[in-house]
């Protein structure tokens, strides 16, 4: 079999390039709490969608540094309360989505809250702030800044505040939220779980944001990871800040982040993805330590995986 990445049994045994920050955990700690102080003034407003099935709403709450989020919430009719709900991420630079998609969950029961990241695709704020570069993406959006102004250290602390919200909500029972999502929606299920450690079970499909300087060492800054290489060409052309600007990465690199999950996993991985590498991908499996399972799609990259959907409906429903 052709080969990316290493071999599958190298791969359940890989931990991780990326340095981890000394402080990481006081870090973590640090932006939980300052999550925890938000007043998060969540709003329902009725949306123009609506079914016979389940009520449509949008559904604002206000994050860190004071942007206000938005996410698509559905909520099925006729079903005993409380029921179980999933929170929903997004790819890269994309947003919620249609709502058509999410009314097949709310058909088995579940309410859905499905974010649009800060900054991206969808109707999110970002309240900006940081200094230097914030040229295209976020990956690297704060690096000339302190590690607290990273904007995915905010992005991830959306995340889990959404799985907080839902588990306020009446109709809700907080003991069965989940969290799903495929490459960056697959690495802000992570970093829902392992910040809300409420969260009781979780399907990353192909996760984004693990293991930057393998991706660099790979050649495969490229795509959804090319900010990296376009900021060592403008902003540090002799790599003289390499180590400072890896370990600052290690800050949101959510294979350190793992072994803060306590619910139940099933991830996806395929074994061809040249745009989340699948060691990075297992650099942060391996470091889970709850019941955890790894679906390995041998012949298929960054894309459908067939089955895959079915799978993660059918984990949820146990």
């Amino acid at each position: 079999m052709p080969l990316v990445d290493m071999p599958l049994e190298k791969l359940k045994e890989y931990q991780g390039k990326n340095p981890r920050p000394e402080d990481f955990d006081e870090y973590w700690e640090r932006a939980i709490a300052e999550m925890k102080a938000v007043d998060a003034q969540m709003e329902l407003v009725p949306s123009s969608f609506q079914t016979p099935q389940a009520d449509c709403f949008d559904l604002y709450f206000t994050g860190v540094r004071g942007a206000r989020i938005h996410a698509k919430y559905i909520r099925p009719k006729n079903v005993q309360e409380p029921h179980p709900a999933i929170a929903q991420f997004h790819g890269y630079s994309s947003n919620a989505g249609d709502w058509l998609g999410k009314l097949a969950y709310a058909s088995l029961g579940f309410s859905v809250l499905s974010m649009d990241c800060r900054g991206q695709g969808g109707s999110s704020e970002d309240t900006g702030g940081v200094k230097g570069t914030t040229h295209r993406g976020h990956i690297i959006r704060g690096l000339d800044d302190e590690p607290d102004n990273l904007l995915f250290r905010h992005i991830f602390l959306d995340a889990a505040q959404l799985a907080g919200i839902a588990m306020k909500l009446p109709e809700v029972d907080p003991d069965q939220v989940y969290a799903i999502g495929g490459s960056q929606g697959g690495a802000l299920t992570i970093a829902c779980a392992a910040l809300e450690p409420r969260v009781k079970k979780l399907a990353p499909v192909y996760p984004f944001l693990c293991d930057y300087k393998r991706v660099w060492e790979m050649d495969l800054a490229q795509g959804s990871y090319e900010e990296l290489r376009t900021f060592f060409r403008h902003f540090d052309p002799l790599h003289e800040r390499e180590d400072e600007i890896f370990e600052k990465l290690g800050y949101i690199d959510l294979q350190h982040l793992a072994n803060r999950i306590r619910g139940e996993v099933l991830m996806f991985v395929g074994l061809m993805d040249r745009t989340c590498p699948p060691s990075t991908q297992f650099a942060a499996y391996n470091k889970i330590t709850t019941p955890k399972q790894v679906v390995v799609y041998p012949d298929f990259g960054h894309e459908n995986l067939p089955g895959a959907s079915d799978r993660t409906i059918q984990f949820l429903l146990q």
